[in-house]
């Protein structure tokens, strides 16, 4: 190797020592296959749930506390937590997995920035689906969700991959979509947590990580 060849990789060091150090580079691909799949099993739950009641999505906002109304929105809400819960659970794990493998620091400054930016708009839009629920505005909640979603993958993007800003147009768009077509809210979930984070958690997977598995 020739002093030019040594400079250039020198070069190369510090350049991802840089990176390393101000972007968050341990989101695993295929952890967000399995946050989606996680998410269309809620879904398909749900459905069935729906189907074994004999009743179809809008049903859901179309009862009152007397008529069972709240246990309804009691069951999404199981639901909702679950997914959730694993969602985190597989995330944590596959993302520690893979900085194991790479000698990355998991828990740094930049870890805590994209915690706080991804965060802060979902519990901001958590806080606001309860109230939607509170005043009885049950079909807003799938589209804030999803629009809330795509917020805080913009937001937190600036730290981590870049792909992430285009995932979270991608669902803050879905989520607008969504609130004009409220009976489909379901299904625009499913596509947003579910569909959307497979092919995102794939084409990351395949771009970012294949050599390293």
């Amino acid at each position: 190797m020739n002093q030019k060849e040594e400079q250039l990789e020198a070069l190369k060091d510090i350049r991802n020592l840089m990176e390393r150090s101000s972007k968050f580079l341990t989101l695993n691909g295929f952890a967000g296959v399995f946050v989606g799949i996680i998410a269309m099993a809620g879904g398909v739950i749900t459905l069935l749930w729906l189907d074994n009641k004999n009743m179809v999505y809008e049903d859901f906002f179309n009862v009152s506390p007397s008529t069972n109304g709240f246990s309804n929105m009691y069951f999404l809400f199981a639901i909702s937590g679950a997914v959730l819960f694993f969602s985190i659970l597989v995330s944590s794990i596959m993302t520690m997995s893979k900085a194991k493998k790479k000698n990355y620091k998991i828990w740094d400054a930049t870890t805590r920035k994209v915690l706080f930016h991804f965060f802060l708009p979902m519990v901001v839009g958590g806080i606001l689906c309860l109230i939607f629920v509170h005043k009885g505005l049950f079909p807003m909640v799938a589209p804030f969700m999803l629009i809330f979603f795509g917020l805080a993958l913009i937001s937190c993007s600036k730290y981590t991959f870049n792909e992430l800003k285009v995932l979270g147009i991608i669902e803050t768009i879905l989520g607008l979509i969504a609130a004009v077509y409220l009976q489909y809210g379901l299904y625009f979930w499913m596509v947003g947590f579910g569909l959307l984070n497979i092919i995102y958690g794939l084409f990351m997977f395949f771009k970012y990580e294949k050599n390293i598995v």
